[in-house]
């Protein structure tokens, strides 16, 4: 870590300007004191209202655990024999010469972005794992695997060397497009005008521990193998170099297997003779098709961007149906051939894509496990008569609440008594106070005396 103080009077603020006459010596007088205390006060502030800013210096990214593509997972360290004495200026110069303009081939994504990916010499990738996944979806692919790239800029920096390829991320003169000169209310036009053409290279920085030694162009192009493969091939060995050799065999023999993406099929057996797009229940895909009879032909399913599905129809012979995959557990970085933890939980976006084969997902409920929904339950579901409650007449304002009307019994309460039954026995009226003895609420109801009161209120 590098802590560093930075002053309040470093930041940008607008300081007010006196504006002193130059015949009068006492203003200059004035303005030279003015000045002097200003650079003290500066100082003053400077040590009282400092900022520490915080600059982490570690180059080294978080890598992500677990099962991930292989593409994105960490390389294995080269072994090249590297000299300990310091590279000389002339030798710089003829290892720049030797690298500009060379054309390789990309074994991994290689991102957009300034900063690019970081590889030490004999040493690790930066960033890797997750990051490195992220860093690609940000910033967008420059180069896809098995893609050709060409070195445009080469710059000796310290202890590293910076590549440039297919003409590098950033802007050229992205700085003078930004200052203009000239003088008069009239705005002159910037030095470098950019003619609207956004950048779409990558940048790949080999670092060394210490400094930079002797090296050869055959040596450097050594190290950024993992990266960048400068040997003389074709577009499809160069594409299979970056996959499993299983996979890469089999693409080299033209088979299809399920779990290929679309660019490996076209590798392996080329543009299809037909296409059909068809949907199976709410699934889209597209059939291609190779070959006609008498030849074998060749069905190839595919949604989105693999092969769901491949059908081999031999002269004669049955039909050869394929629907496991197994390609998907190559591309994993662990090499485990699962393609993931029993005991992990994975949440993925977007919808489930669902096999042909597969049963329909059961619909959405609210029950939990083991519930009996309600039209399982005895008696749930009947209809039953709803009632719904009487108006009341409200009081008016500045009447005796004892003067009110009550309310009028309940349906149950109207029905005649059993025979036998004593009227005492009845349920008080709903307009009775709480606390008040059944004769009391009776004479409240049958007269409008003003000396009935609820139970325990004063004479």
């Amino acid at each position: 870590m590098i802590r560093a103080t930075l002053p309040q009077w470093a930041r940008p603020t607008s300081q007010p300007s006196a504006i002193i006459s130059r015949s009068d010596g006492f203003g200059r007088i004035a303005a030279w004191a003015a000045s002097v205390l200003s650079l003290v006060a500066l100082l003053y502030a400077a040590a009282a209202a400092a900022q520490v800013m915080t600059i982490d210096t570690n180059p080294s990214a978080t890598v992500a655990e677990g099962p991930i593509d292989r593409q994105y997972a960490q390389i294995q360290p080269t072994h090249v024999a590297l000299s300990k004495s310091r590279l000389d200026p002339k030798t710089g110069m003829l290892l720049i010469r030797a690298l500009q303009s060379e054309q390789g081939f990309a074994m991994r994504p290689l991102p957009q972005g300034h900063k690019g990916l970081k590889l030490v010499a004999n040493g690790k990738l930066y960033p890797a794992g997750e990051a490195y996944v992220e860093m690609a979806v940000t910033n967008g692919i420059s180069a896809r695997p098995g893609d050709r790239v060409v070195v445009t800029d080469v710059k000796i920096v310290h202890s590293m060397i910076v590549f440039d390829l297919n003409g590098g991320p950033d802007l050229k003169h992205r700085i003078l497009s930004h200052i203009s000169i000239g003088m008069g209310p009239e705005i002159a036009e910037p030095v470098v005008q950019q003619n609207g053409d956004i950048p779409t290279g990558a940048r790949v920085t080999l670092a060394f521990k210490g400094h930079i030694p002797e090296l050869t162009g055959k040596q450097v192009e050594d190290l950024l193998a993992p990266l960048i493969s400068f040997g003389v091939k074709t577009p499809v060995q160069a594409f299979t170099d970056t996959l499993p050799k299983p996979l890469k065999e089999a693409i080299l023999n033209h088979q299809v297997w399920v779990g290929m993406s679309t660019e490996m099929v076209l590798y392996s057996l080329g543009r299809p003779w037909n296409k059909y797009r068809a949907m199976d229940g709410q699934m889209p895909y597209e059939d291609w098709v190779y070959g006609h009879p008498p030849q074998t032909t060749t069905f190839v399913r595919i949604n989105g961007n693999r092969v769901i599905r491949v059908a081999i129809a031999p002269v004669g012979k049955p039909m050869e149906v394929f629907t496991k995959d197994v390609v998907s557990p190559m591309m994993l970085s662990n090499g485990s051939g699962e393609l993931a933890d029993s005991n992990a939980h994975v949440i993925r976006e977007g919808d489930v894509q669902r096999r042909p084969t597969d049963a329909p997902a059961p619909p959405p409920t609210l029950l939990k496990p083991g519930e009996k929904p309600p039209s399982a339950i005895q008696g749930a579901g009947q209809m039953r008569p709803v009632y719904f409650p009487k108006d009341q007449q409200e009081p008016s304002l500045g009447a005796n609440p004892d003067d009110q009307q009550p309310a009028s019994a309940p349906a149950a309460a109207k029905t005649a008594p059993a025979k036998g039954a004593q009227a005492s026995t009845a349920a008080p009226p709903a307009s009775t106070p709480a606390g008040s003895s059944p004769s009391t609420s009776a004479k409240t109801g049958s007269s409008s005396s003003p000396q009935a009161s609820p139970a325990g209120a004063s004479n």
